[in-house]
């Protein structure tokens, strides 16, 4: 393990777009490649990761920065649950009421301890621009947004970047998810980039569409994980392999 690892949120213009798709898969690609890794559920209001993984939480982020606020805190691994031996969850409160009373001055704290424990850390957000997403984006050292080939996520897509360039925000990648929405083909690669004003960096194609989802789910299963995946999902496989070690900035092994 790296004395301290990286850090990555995955982020959106709108919801519905395959977020936690795509950070669960990605997590998936890391176990692979033999690093250790922590998924945050900062979806604090509806997350999901824990319950699509079927894992067991007793603690929250929640409960995190309730105990640091009162002096309680002990060691970061106490807040995390396993889902196998190198992805570790921290999950998003359980009551929706709690997400609330998460002061956005906590992230800093959480992301500096989860990168000196873990070699990668990945971040589930809602698409919201709440000061805590926004403090999140900002202390990240990998920012990808998911956009989708729907007009409205387009226009959506467009104002947020065009806010990042206003700020001189420039350090996050875009990937385009056919897988989405696979039988709509409104807009080209071309249309996209002008729309949104910015690269498209990595395409996950229609063909990583999922027609038995639900059973993945039900079951709490990581497609890359599948022992026929690369094989089964080849093109989208190489491409999130290379996502993962463009982020990670090391070449794959």
């Amino acid at each position: 393990m790296k004395n301290k690892g990286i850090s990555i949120c995955v982020s959106s213009a709108k919801g519905g777009v395959g977020k936690t798709f795509m950070t669960l898969n990605l997590a998936g690609i890391y176990r692979i490649l033999e690093k250790k890794v922590l998924i945050i559920d900062f979806d604090l209001a509806s997350g999901g990761i824990a319950t699509y993984l079927n894992v067991e939480t007793s603690k929250s982020v929640y409960n995190l920065v309730d105990d640091v606020n009162n002096n309680r805190y002990k060691d970061f691994k106490n807040y995390v649950a396993s889902f196998d031996q190198y992805i570790d969850i921290l999950a998003s409160p359980k009551d929706p009421r709690q997400a609330g009373k998460i002061d956005p001055k906590y992230v800093e704290l959480i992301l500096d301890k989860a990168i000196f424990n873990y070699d990668v850390v990945l971040i589930d957000t809602s698409h919201i621009l709440s000061d805590f997403n926004i403090l999140t984006m900002d202390l990240v050292d990998n920012l990808l947004f998911l956009v989708t080939n729907d007009s409205l996520d387009l226009k959506n897509m467009r104002s947020l970047i065009s806010i990042l360039k206003d700020v001189q925000y420039n350090s996050f990648k875009v990937i385009l998810n056919e897988s989405v929405l696979p039988f709509r083909k409104y807009f080209s690669l071309y249309d996209i980039k002008n729309i949104i004003k910015a690269n498209i960096d990595y395409v996950i194609s229609k063909d990583f569409y999922i027609k038995n989802i639900d059973n993945f789910v039900m079951d709490g299963k990581i497609i890359t994980l599948e022992e026929n995946a690369p094989v089964v999902f080849a093109k989208d496989y190489t491409t999130m392999m290379q996502l993962a070690t463009d982020m990670y900035g090391v070449e794959e092994e």
